[in-house]
């Protein structure tokens, strides 16, 4: 009992330091929705083999999709008229990155990580696209379909205040539904890894270096983590001994794939470019963690001392107010989601690509398929 009490005091501490800022990142997210929707996204990519890339790279940036649920938005994209290494790019980007996890980090890492992440997350997408489209060119720009149909933002015909309204209930119900279980899962698993792994044993047995890096690749690619669930994580990792690097490559290859998703991967991009992107994902994921710890090293820097310190000039009422908002927010997705995985939906399994508290047939398409 006294075990289960520590995992969840500090799986508490981890939500108080971050909610703030997952409300403030879910309002950004909003205000995206209220002026994006992924038909414009897809307008604005072009067929080019480099300029394409780079702009599917750095429009994926701020969107906050996870690794399942940007396969509908990229599937459309490639029917739409986008080439296979923009498409390899937003699939890559998109789900490394958001404005979500981009301000929990702030708020649970440091400001190195804060910027790390979403430019190693282009420099990934970017190098996945370009090798993609010197392998595949030319070809045919049309795609084999789309696998589902992506939520739609609001219309942009519609007023700037009923498009900002529509974008915030977007953001604070669909988008969250979709990350909130997620987010509490790795809170949980955070929690476990301060409470019950020793202080120095991940320090001596996993501190940095390359071997610590590879195992980060080892652990991070199978599973499905979205990126605002895996920061709780790594700040874990990173107060229990673990190099910001290391930390990093966990960070990047988490959400960015998963192997539901890499068969979908397969079908939208095909054998060899889906083989690139993997190849791609863990090798600049490796890079970036090296570049990372050397950056630290050179600045003379302890990531264990600065890890969450954002969180501390947030007042502790603020803190438990936006605590309150987030768990009346989380309460419907999180019942869902225990109904579906204790079978009560009746013919349906649990799926980590549908949204939250769905299930699909067990005998449905691969996970984003409709």
């Amino acid at each position: 009992m006294n075990v289960l009490l520590d995992v969840l005091f500090a799986s508490w501490q981890l939500l108080r330091e971050a909610a703030v800022y997952i409300l403030f990142g879910l309002l950004i997210s909003g205000l995206l929705g209220a002026v994006l929707a992924p038909g414009t996204v897809a307008r604005h990519l072009g067929r080019g083999r480099f300029r394409s890339v780079f702009k599917a790279a750095l429009l994926g940036i701020p969107l906050p999709l996870c690794s399942c649920g940007v396969l509908p938005a990229a599937a459309t994209l490639k029917k739409q008229g986008a080439n296979k290494g923009a498409t390899a790019a937003f699939m890559i980007s998109t789900p490394e990155s958001g404005v979500d996890s981009i301000a929990v980090s702030y708020a649970l890492l440091d400001p190195i990580l804060t910027l790390a992440r979403p430019l190693a997350a282009f420099l990934a997408a970017a190098a996945a696209g370009v090798a993609t489209n010197l392998l595949e060119w030319p070809q045919k720009t049309e795609g084999s379909g789309p696998v589902g149909v992506p939520p739609q933002a609001p219309g942009l015909r519609k007023g700037i205040g009923t498009r900002l309204a529509e974008g915030l209930r977007y953001a604070l119900t669909d988008i969250w539904a979709d990350l909130a279980p997620w987010f509490f899962l790795g809170l949980l698993l955070a929690g476990g890894v301060m409470a019950l792994v020793p202080a120095d044993w991940l320090g001596r047995h996993l501190g940095g270096g390359v071997p610590a890096m590879l195992l980060m690749l080892v652990v991070g690619i199978p599973i499905y983590i979205c990126a605002s669930a895996s920061t709780p994580i790594a700040a874990a990792l990173i107060l229990k001994g673990v190099s910001p690097g290391a930390a990093l490559v966990f960070l990047l290859v988490g959400p960015a794939t998963n192997v539901a998703s890499l068969t979908v991967l397969w079908r939208i991009l095909g054998r060899r470019a889906a083989a690139v992107y993997l190849v791609v994902v863990a090798s600049s994921a490796l890079l970036c963690g090296l570049a990372v710890d050397g950056l630290y090293a050179s600045l003379g820097w302890s990531a264990q001392a600065v890890v969450g310190q954002a969180a501390e000039i947030v007042p502790a009422a603020v803190q438990s107010g936006a605590v309150g908002v987030l768990l009346l927010l989380s309460l419907h997705p999180l019942l869902q989601r225990l109904k579906a995985l204790f079978g009560r939906a009746a013919g349906c399994r649990p799926s980590p690509c549908c949204k939250s508290g769905s299930g699909v047939p067990a005998s449905s398409q691969p996970c984003g398929a409709t």
